[in-house]
């Protein structure tokens, strides 16, 4: 199969869709399939056997983090040329409606997925009045795809009250061989516990911006005896939670990746997660396969991975009070902190990257086989609020 991807960020930046893609390129080269990625610049050249089309792009104010591409940039003479058989437009928001042009002009089918929830980062970076005006704008460009992937039933449930259709879950993966209960080491506990490896130990794992809400970690780190944290990752907010978690049992060990980050996650006791708005939750299912009980939020994709009372808990997503409690409550009961490590890592072992890949593969199916509609019957495409025509040939 032959498919052209669009995605809004890319190598060297790493968030939970990259690390999707990575993996999905790694298969495609295993598989025999031919891919082509078009992304915002400075992204890197190439990946596995995936050449990247690299387009102007600048830095966003409110997230400087990430380059965004003109959703005019010019792809089209590039898309033809790969003959691709379906385009997979990642997350479109603004270069991945340039894909979205193209498809809907020469009738290639297309799928698109919906990774990111900023309509909830709106509302958390106290920008609600423009949460409502988000969820319009995903909703027009999601609604021309043939078919659209969602991580988890529970940001399903949320776009099909919100009016988006032709939805699937694609739930994400873990690499098995890497995470997993035998890296724990002597090295990285030593490391993580300050030197302390007899306390329990909570880690956290993510990209420090301030929609993770990390803060709700401190008085977890302050005021429970016996307890070590440790916060593994690095971005915007990493000064100011150094500053807020001074004077704490807490070790900040900055980004990790590979077998660090393997052997950091198995020499954890438990995974305390603050984020709220996940659609999936990558480093959940990670510290999952890794022996980890997780204590998360009852929102966002995490609610998939996590049965509370059997793979972790669950506390209010509002609530620091309860999360509190959930920690103490494992803390306090090593015979329940060890029941949940089991059935955690059980339930990681259904998340594989070949079963999520298998999925996608079964929908690239789907698509194609679905009818086609001949470029002269499609709409041309605009953005919500202007005029729209029909495209005569």
């Amino acid at each position: 199969m032959r498919i052209a991807y669009f995605t809004e960020t890319f190598l060297p930046k790493i968030d939970g869709i990259v690390i999707t893609l990575t993996h999905l390129f790694d298969y495609l080269k295993e598989e025999g399939h031919e891919s082509q990625l078009f992304a915002p610049s400075g992204s890197i050249e190439h990946y596995a056997a995936t050449p990247v089309s690299r387009h102007r792009s600048m830095k966003t104010p409110f997230y400087p983090e990430l380059r965004i591409a003109t959703p005019i940039a010019r792809v089209e003479k590039k898309v033809l040329a790969f003959k691709p058989d379906l385009i997979h437009l990642v997350n479109p928001t603004s270069l991945g409606i340039a894909g979205l042009r193209v498809a809907l002009k020469h009738s290639i089918p297309v799928v698109a997925s919906y990774q990111t929830d900023v309509s909830g980062f709106a509302r958390r970076w106290k920008m609600g009045v423009v949460s409502e005006p988000v969820f319009t704008f995903y909703r027009f460009i999601h609604n021309r795809a043939d078919i659209n992937l969602v991580p988890s039933n529970f940001t399903r449930k949320q776009l099909v009250s919100k009016g988006f259709k032709h939805l699937k879950v694609w739930p994400g993966g873990v690499d098995l061989e890497r995470f997993s209960p035998k890296k724990r080491t002597d090295k990285w506990r030593k490391k993580l516990t300050g030197g302390e490896q007899g306390k329990v130990l909570a880690l956290f794992v993510s990209r420090l911006s301030r929609e993770k809400r990390v803060e709700l970690l401190l008085p977890i780190a302050r005021d429970i005896p016996g307890l070590r944290l440790a916060i593994v990752g690095d971005g915007p907010d990493r000064k100011r939670l150094e500053r807020i978690f001074k004077n704490t049992p807490t070790v900040f060990t900055g980004y990790l990746k590979g077998e660090n980050l393997a052997q950091a996650y198995a020499s954890g006791d438990l995974f305390v997660f603050t984020g709220a708005e996940e659609t999936y939750g990558n480093v959940v299912v990670e510290a999952m396969a890794s022996g980890l009980p997780v204590i998360a939020p009852n929102s966002g994709g995490v609610v998939d991975l996590v049965e509370h009372g059997k793979t972790g808990l669950q506390y209010p997503s509002e609530s620091p009070e309860r999360l509190f409690k959930a920690v103490q409550k494992l803390v306090g009961d090593p015979k329940l902190l060890k029941q949940m490590s089991k059935a955690g890592f059980k339930k990681a072992q259904s998340q594989s990257w070949q079963n999520s890949f298998d999925t996608l593969f079964a929908q690239y199916e789907r698509a194609l086989k679905m009818p086609r509609r001949e470029p002269s019957d499609m709409v041309e495409f605009h953005l919500p609020g202007t005029a729209s025509k029909k495209r005569g040939r």
